[in-house]
């Protein structure tokens, strides 16, 4: 049996700079965390003692007679991709909610890589991880997605992760004292709206003429520089908040299904309460509000969206883990004569 935990994140700033269709001709950057809300993935050989091959378990339960029955896209995709024939049972849950916008799909997609590569008694780094999460949402199962995801949830950290036209990824850290990110984190609130989206569709709705969309894209991707600029410098952080508000400006121009009249008016409400700038996390459209606010504002901005769950986070370090191991291999379950005939 093999526990994998990968971390959800949150990008600040560059977001839509990450999608190959654009990066490919410009170049990209992102600035994004990962946080310690997780995704965790159980996976074991199945036992021949059922009716059912394999069985998957998330928010519907499958039991399917053969591997490529499997209704989830990206489970199917990744067993799949991996050649894993043998039955095999499957168990997810996680601390945050799907379609969200805290990059949930790509998160599940590089822990169920992790842990069946695990299964398979195979080490994998996590620039393979990334890369065969990439490969698998945007190849097999043709999202409209993009690349940061995958990267900071097998990487975790705070990172200036940046997207050659050549392909290239390189999550660089982003290095400035401890204390300096205790403080960023320290001004950042969390709460979710309660709207869910499926991330790629709202993408599509800009993505597909993302050509049309330069002048806003190209001031996101320089705001990064901006960000860390602030980050590695030594003055207080307002700064950045200022910068999340236009970047959010920004974000909405994209596409009319960025934002909506009730997170709008949400936004509005942080804002009086003393936020000084924040997004809807990950593509837009509904999710999680993420707020920059000075430490001494919270309990004003609490008070006034008292009516969303808050959800306090620490950035996570360390990406996609293989937190429970006990390796057994599939052809323990197989008869002698079937053993025999397997060799």
């Amino acid at each position: 049996m093999i526990i994998s935990r990968t971390p959800y994140r949150i990008s600040f700033f560059g977001g839509g700079t990450d999608y190959p269709a654009w990066f490919s001709r410009h170049g990209g950057a992102v600035l994004a965390t990962a946080i310690d809300k997780y995704c965790y993935l159980t996976c074991r050989w199945l036992p021949p003692f059922f009716e059912h091959r394999t069985r998957v378990v998330y928010s519907r339960i499958e039991s399917c007679r053969d591997n490529s029955q499997i209704q989830h896209p990206a489970v199917r995709a990744v067993v799949s991709h991996l050649g894993i024939t043998q039955g095999l049972e499957i168990h997810c849950t996680g601390d945050l909610p799907a379609r969200s916008g805290i990059g949930s799909s790509s998160t599940f997609t590089v822990g169920l890589l992790h842990a069946l590569h695990a299964l398979l008694g195979r080490m994998v780094s996590k620039e393979q991880l990334a890369q065969e999460a990439i490969y698998v949402e945007q190849q097999l199962l043709q999202e409209t997605v993009g690349c940061q995801d995958q990267v900071m949830a097998a990487y975790g950290g705070l990172r200036h992760v940046i997207f050659q036209p050549d392909g290239n990824i390189l999550p660089q850290p982003v290095t400035v004292p401890p204390e300096r990110i205790q403080a960023l984190n320290d001004h950042l609130l969390l709460f979710f709206t309660g709207i869910n989206r499926t991330a790629s569709q709202v993408a599509q709705s800009y993505v597909c003429n993302i050509e049309q969309k330069r002048r806003q894209l190209e001031q996101m991707g320089q705001m990064v520089q901006e960000a860390l600029a602030v980050l590695q410098g030594t003055g207080d952080l307002d700064p950045f908040g200022h910068l999340m508000h236009r970047a959010w400006l920004l974000k909405r121009s994209l596409s009319a299904r960025v934002s909506n009249p009730e997170i709008d008016r949400l936004y509005e409400q942080a804002l009086a309460a003393g936020a000084l700038g924040g997004k809807i996390t990950g593509a837009g459209g509904g999710g999680f509000l993420l707020l920059f606010v000075p430490p001494d504002r919270h309990c004003q901005v609490r008070q006034a969206l008292a009516h969303l769950v808050h959800v306090p986070f620490r950035f996570d370090t360390q990406g996609s883990q293989i937190i429970f191991a006990r390796t057994e291999s599939p052809s323990q379950w197989l008869s002698p004569l079937a053993t025999q005939a397997a060799a």
